[in-house]
């Protein structure tokens, strides 16, 4: 095995990373970006130009201070691409735009049931098979143009070797193209004749291809790609590469997104965006989501800085509540996001954000009937209090964070590690001590009763 560090180009909606992992598996460099939405005429899409400069600038800044070899991309879902040849045939589509009511209620028709690809239903692009129906009724020429659909890390991965492969986790998130009973491509792929344009499958982190790096001394540097990953399902690897087995993990970013594989896939309903993630391994596991992130930034009103314990306690007692839904789907679809209780502004807005992510979180792992150990992984690790407010709330469960929030770079890492017959992770979790507040637990019941008064609520809660 090569003892050169390995990059990982870790892909979010919002905020795009580059981490340096050394053979060691410690974190040597990182560097971050904003991705850049722009439109092109009445859509929006991906600036994946700037973006490639930006990978391609740090990836020879980090050969040359690192001596690195091989790359590797995780990626956000519901997202794809359309080539042909060297380039793109179309737009890399911003996943949060919705088509137009007629157009969806065509394609919206199309999709397959629920038990066949336990993809639910879902607005804007989170079902990428519906972007993918909307730009065929935009243009029924257009997909046909293609060479290959391609999942976004695959994407990066083709961008950088020139190699159009396919890989399961990420065509096995929610995209309505994937029916992970059968371990194959559901109907709508053999529906629409894009079967000859999935590309043949390679296993995440598997060496893919080869890319040849201007270094800033004018000299060149070939790294080995290898294949991307679904960003949530890298960290499940990573955790189950580290010894846990019977858990739960919820990862944490843009979305919060919770697994737990000793769920049954009956449970899942999909009108409360539960559905079955495949694992990289081909292997279905029972989610549910939400946007967590995004929700507790519109919440709390955009705030960055800590919030105590008392700032908690102060709202507890006030009985100030934030109440669904302050994104697109979500357990409880239907409602707009509002506050209820006593006006509360600043530090205390954003104590009433938290105390609602953890309240979100803690219904949700309800109704995927999580009993287990729950790992907790990604951005909301960070704040500290998200992880003790939820070990409160689950007395029964313990509650892991890990030292590092980075789960899906570790996990893409990881798997090129096991294509090499390695493994230099160790354990570095934490155990969360529940935080001790009066009046929590009396708080969640009011909370889950007022959702049950709004009425779209009522079934969502009851597990």
């Amino acid at each position: 095995m090569s003892r050169f560090p390995i990059a990982v180009f870790d892909l979010g909606k919002t905020n795009s990373k580059l981490f340096v992992i050394s053979a060691e598996g410690k974190v040597l460099d990182e560097a971050r970006t904003r991705p850049v939405w722009r439109m092109d005429g009445d859509l929006r899409v991906l600036d994946d130009a700037a973006l490639y400069d930006w990978m391609r600038r740090e990836l020879a800044r980090v050969i040359t201070e690192h001596q690195v070899d091989r790359v590797m991309f995780s990626g956000h879902g519901c997202t794809f691409a359309l080539v042909s040849g060297d380039a793109l045939v179309h737009g890399i589509l911003d996943y949060e735009q919705e088509p137009p009511a007629d157009i969806a209620a065509r394609i919206d028709a199309m999709v397959p049931e629920f038990r066949e690809t336990f993809s639910p239903m879902l607005p804007l692009g989170f079902n990428y098979g519906r972007h993918l129906l909307w730009l065929n009724e935009r243009d029924t020429g257009l997909i046909s143009r293609a060479d290959a659909i391609l999942s976004y890390p695959q994407f990066w991965s083709w961008r950088f070797s020139g190699s159009a492969v396919s890989e399961v986790s990420y065509l096995g998130c929610h995209s309505h193209l994937w029916a992970p009973l059968k371990d194959d491509f559901s109907s709508l792929v053999d529906r629409m004749n894009w079967r000859n344009l999935m590309p043949d499958f390679a296993a995440a982190g598997s060496p893919i291809g080869h890319h040849q790096v201007e270094l800033p001394d004018g000299k060149s540097r070939e790294v080995v790609v290898h294949n991307g990953v679904h960003d949530s399902n890298s960290a499940l690897y990573f955790y189950r590469s580290l010894g846990f087995s019977d858990f739960t993990l919820i990862s944490t970013g843009t979305w919060v997104i919770i697994f737990n594989s000793a769920s049954p896939l009956d449970v899942l309903d999909a009108s409360r965006d539960m559905l079955a993630n495949v694992t990289v391994d081909h292997q279905p596991v029972a989610t549910i989501r939400f946007m967590g992130g995004r929700e507790y930034d519109i919440a709390s009103g955009g705030w960055t800085s800590p919030v105590s314990p008392e700032a908690l306690a102060s709202v507890i007692a006030k009985r100030a509540f934030a109440l669904p839904s302050f994104a697109p789907g979500g357990p409880v679809p239907g409602e707009q996001g509002h506050f209820i209780g006593p006006v509360v502004e600043g530090e205390e807005r954003a104590a009433v954000a938290t105390l609602y992510v953890a309240l979100m979180t803690d219904l949700s792992l309800d109704l995927i009937r999580s009993r287990n150990d729950i790992v907790i992984d990604g951005g909301l690790v960070k704040t500290g209090l998200y992880a003790s407010v939820l070990a409160a709330l689950r007395p029964g469960q313990t509650v892991h964070t890990s030292a590092n929030p980075k789960g899906s770079a570790f996990g893409a890492a990881a798997l090129i590690f096991r294509s090499e017959g390695e493994s230099p992770f160790v354990n570095d979790c934490e155990v969360a001590s529940p935080i001790t507040i009066a009046g929590l637990e009396a708080y969640r019941a009011a909370w889950r009763r007022l959702i049950e008064d709004s009425g779209s609520g009522k079934k969502a809660v009851h597990a």
